[in-house]
């Protein structure tokens, strides 16, 4: 008879899929992150080109700036201090406001949902205004608090951001469904390799994002006509 014995899920597992579950209303789907600036310029027109931009996004921005504040934040540094860096090297306007968007969404909902003692501080720092609520660092405080290694809180937090911004892709561009199914298939990798780069990176290497891609989404600002948010 075959072996069907299977080992328990471990405690967070369950949890960390509803915190990266594209129903979470994080806002995400309103937000583009710079890619809809270079539909616009006619260097994103489909599923090729949009994996080149998704590669290049996943490679820079998100690792050297959300990516890197995750581990940072595991490694025990101060939240706050990590908001104050996060406000600062994020250039364009639209991002760094997407950000605290969405991340002052999670941390109402994380409050009720997976609520613990290292939210409400962050929590509490943001309401008093001494403290923004970067999206990145809700995701963090509430996956160390489930008890989520920090390699699998690394990855599942840029495989959903590629999630997110591949179906908003789907939507743009626009992509078949099936097209969107193979671009996240072939962006599991790049992930992989973003996970093993941020646990290599040093604090001089936060906020070392291509200027290309911050120029872009600069420009989204005075886009004159565009279906998300930046």
């Amino acid at each position: 008879m075959p072996n069907t014995a299977t080992s328990p899920l471990a405690g967070y597992q369950l949890a960390l899929q509803q915190l990266t579950d594209s129903a979470l209303p994080t806002g995400a789907f309103a937000h583009s992150l710079g890619f809809e600036a270079y539909i616009e310029r006619g260097l994103v027109s489909d599923e090729g080109s949009f994996e080149v931009w998704l590669s290049a996004f996943v490679g820079q921005q998100l690792s050297y700036s959300d990516g890197l504040a995750i581990r940072f934040l595991y490694e025990g540094w101060d939240v706050g201090e990590l908001d104050v860096l996060l406000s600062a090297q994020l250039l364009p306007r639209q991002v760094r406001e997407a950000s605290l968007k969405m991340g002052n969404r999670l941390l109402e909902i994380g409050s009720e949902v997976f609520p613990s003692a290292e939210l409400g501080l962050y929590r509490g720092l943001v309401t008093s205004g001494r403290a923004a609520g970067h999206q990145p660092l809700a995701f963090a405080v509430v996956a160390r608090s489930l008890g989520v290694p920090p390699t699998e809180a690394l990855g599942a937090y840029l495989f959903a951001t590629v999630t997110s911004l591949t179906q908003n892709a789907v939507r743009a561009i626009p992509l078949g469904q099936n097209a969107g199914q193979r671009l996240l298939r072939n962006a599991a990798d790049g992930v992989a390799a973003a996970v093993e780069r941020i646990g290599r990176l040093i604090p001089d290497d936060f906020g070392a994002v291509s200027p290309g891609l911050e120029i872009s989404q600069m420009r989204h600002e005075r886009q004159r006509a565009r279906m998300f948010m930046s």
